[in-house]
């Protein structure tokens, strides 16, 4: 989308706070698409707060990030660096196996308890530096032939559902704790016991309202924050 690649010019600093935004039909030109097209990626980042309209000056970047914004929560880690910036990540596979869910798993994804599921369990790094560790819990019937090596994994799983399996993430419901660190937190998260643990417990729905995902993550934020907007 277009939209996302000039968000992504923003975040990465390519165009910082303050920037004017080249005229619709040279973006037109730069990206190879309408000024139709154009107008409403720019329309959509102008309601989402990220640009703003201004009279003899035009579109401005501003230095928000909609941190609300379920397209920014499929595109960008929620762990944000201490300054407020999202930040990319990229993931390292653990373990992926099918197995049957545990009790808990068919009772909050609504599956028999003989139904599989896939269970990925990742590590999350920032610049190389490892931030989170979480388990991904999947009915594996909503996603047939879901990679089975892990370096064919996508860093990032919502969109991979979307383009994939057709399935459209509509709500995501979290709750956040804090833990004691256990032996494996540290060992992968280089900490030292003791210490504390961000943990989220996220679930998943589609637009039919069903559940189609767990996602239990485990975070150091040592150097970084858990940052969430309502508007």
């Amino acid at each position: 989308m277009v939209a996302e690649q000039i968000a992504s010019r923003i975040e990465t600093g390519v165009w910082p706070t303050g920037t004017v935004v080249p005229a619709e039909v040279a973006l037109a030109q730069e990206f190879r698409v309408s000024v139709g097209t154009i107008r409403r990626a720019l329309s959509e980042l102008t309601a989402g707060g990220v640009l703003v309209r201004r009279r003899k000056t035009g579109t401005v970047v501003t230095g928000r990030i909609p941190h609300h914004s379920l397209r920014f929560f499929f595109d960008y880690f929620r762990l944000h660096a201490r300054s407020g910036k999202l930040q990319n990540s990229t993931s390292q596979v653990l373990n992926l196996t099918t197995r049957p869910p545990s009790p808990d798993e068919a009772t909050r994804l609504a599956l028999p308890d003989d139904a599989p599921v896939i269970h990925l369990h990742r590590l999350r790094l920032v610049d190389e530096r490892p931030v989170m560790h979480e388990v991904v819990i999947l009915p594996a019937h909503l996603v047939p032939d879901f990679p089975t090596d892990p370096d064919l994994v996508p860093h990032r799983i919502y969109p991979m559902l979307w383009d994939d399996y057709g399935l459209k993430i509509s709500a995501v419901r979290e709750q956040v704790e804090a833990d004691l660190a256990t032996e494996t937190d540290c060992r992968l998260l280089n900490m030292t016991q003791p210490a504390a643990v961000l943990m989220l417990h996220e679930v998943a729905y589609d637009q039919m309202g069903r559940p189609i995902l767990l996602n239990n993550h485990r975070a150091c934020t040592r150097e970084d924050v858990y940052i969430n907007e309502i508007q």
